[in-house]
């Protein structure tokens, strides 16, 4: 792990924003717990999301379809064959690696030997059982994309929302992946959570909807201030596209651990769901053009990011060490909380008493999460606000019992100024 790596690790357990899984009992591969800080970062992302894919498009529509379904979905989409990863294992110590990750050297990470047994292919989807008989009948898979719930459910939305050709049904929700090799912090887990929008299109216009989309979310990466020098788009060979893809291509991030990788898949996955349910249900998932009087199976642009691959960019992105402080330079609309109120004093009544009281009406605003500290000296204060990425603090001082003003001060330029009481609401705007 790079000194970079390091030290974003190391904030982020310090202020609570991501904690290793069940630490306590010495952890478990790949998995991470959201601390307090994590929670409302990823919350910000997801609604950020939403509001761009969802809330402010007149042709898409939401859906929350479960994690647990039927197995034979996982058949007929081609995951219980194809779902899979060439897998080698160390024949000294035992160690089993993802062929492709191994290092250009071919030596064991572990124990530095290089002996290894023949590539195999293993599935990535988790089993479990349903009822409390564990047989064949009652085998499934937690799901390791959230799409296939969205194309199970295709007809239900056709019917229910009268959509027109072309539009989308987006869908946030927790996908689980047994990966060989995990690694590089949230960059690969094996439980996350996804954010997938489902284009539905017609045929012919698939190519100029994929162009579309490709430039839709990389104005959305740069609008939540990811830096344009550590973006780029990359577009996959014929050999590492998914089954079901005819085109994909990634918007990669420079990652400090690994150059360019994969931040955001965009695929074109034409008409093999819909086609395949259609054939093993027995269920018709056409869709029903009523000005060609045609029905038509369309064909499918997806845009999948993971909420937790995209914090660890946000975090790597604004993550900023200046002097003697650390900052988090987030977006204010991410940024987990807005505001911190301070009295200067946490001794002095009087102060206490009018920063509790802009502190309480501030919390009743539309503003967001806002901070209340009154312990330690001040500029500790201000240090720990950035180092969470609160983007301005509030300081109740003597002077503000004397002419109703307090100090705000800017997270970036560390710039102090002073602002009635009465106009907080008019300048603290996010």
């Amino acid at each position: 792990m790079t000194d970079i790596m390091e030290k974003i690790v190391s904030l982020a357990k310090r202020r609570g924003f991501i904690f290793p899984g069940s630490e306590i009992y010495s952890g478990i591969g790949g998995i991470y717990d959201l601390g307090p800080f994590g929670v409302e970062l990823a919350k910000n992302i997801k609604n950020a999301w939403w509001k761009n894919i969802v809330s402010q498009r007149e042709n898409v529509v939401g859906l929350d379809s479960a994690i647990l379904m039927n197995r034979q979905i996982w058949h007929t989409s081609g995951h219980v064959e194809s779902f899979a990863d060439p897998l080698v294992e160390c024949k000294n110590c035992h160690s089993r690696f993802r062929e492709d990750t191994l290092p250009k050297s071919k030596n064991c990470p572990t124990c530095g030997k290089n002996d290894w047994t023949e590539s195999r292919m293993f599935n990535l989807m988790f089993k479990t059982h349903i009822g409390p008989v564990e047989e064949e009948g009652s085998e499934t898979f937690l799901r390791p994309e959230t799409a296939q719930g969205i194309f199970v459910n295709f007809g239900n939305v056709v019917d229910t929302m009268r959509v027109k050709l072309p539009f989308g049904i987006a869908q946030i929700g927790k996908g689980f992946r047994n990966e060989i090799t995990t690694g590089n912090f949230l960059f690969r887990v094996r439980e996350f959570e996804m954010m997938e929008l489902e284009y539905f299109t017609y045929p012919k216009q698939a190519e100029a909807d994929f162009e579309y989309w490709q430039k839709e979310r990389m104005d959305w990466h740069l609008s939540l201030g990811l830096k344009k020098e550590n973006l780029r788009f990359r577009e996959h060979e014929s050999d590492e596209r998914a089954h079901y893809a005819t085109r994909s291509v990634d918007i990669e991030y420079n990652w400090p651990f690994m150059n360019w990788g994969e931040l955001e898949g965009i695929a074109n996955r034409t008409d093999y769901d819909l086609k395949q349910h259609s054939k093993e249900s027995g269920k018709d998932l056409s869709y029903f053009d009523e000005e060609k009087k045609e029905k038509i199976i369309p064909y499918v642009i997806e845009p999948s990011i993971g909420v937790g691959r995209m914090m660890l960019a946000l975090i790597v992105d604004a993550y900023s060490e200046e002097k003697d402080r650390i900052v988090l330079k987030l977006k204010p609309e991410l940024a987990p909380y807005k505001v911190a109120v301070f009295p200067l004093l946490s001794n002095k009544p009087e102060l206490v008493k009018l920063a509790q009281k802009i502190y309480l009406e501030l919390k009743t605003s539309d503003l967001g999460l806002i901070n209340w500290d009154d312990r330690g000296n001040i500029g500790k204060r201000y240090y720990a606000q950035d180092e969470i990425g609160t983007p301005c603090c509030i300081t109740v001082d003597f002077q503000s019992l004397e002419d109703a003003t307090v100090t705000i001060r800017d997270r970036d330029s560390m710039k102090q100024e002073r602002v009635k009481i009465q106009e907080l609401s008019k300048r603290l705007t996010f």
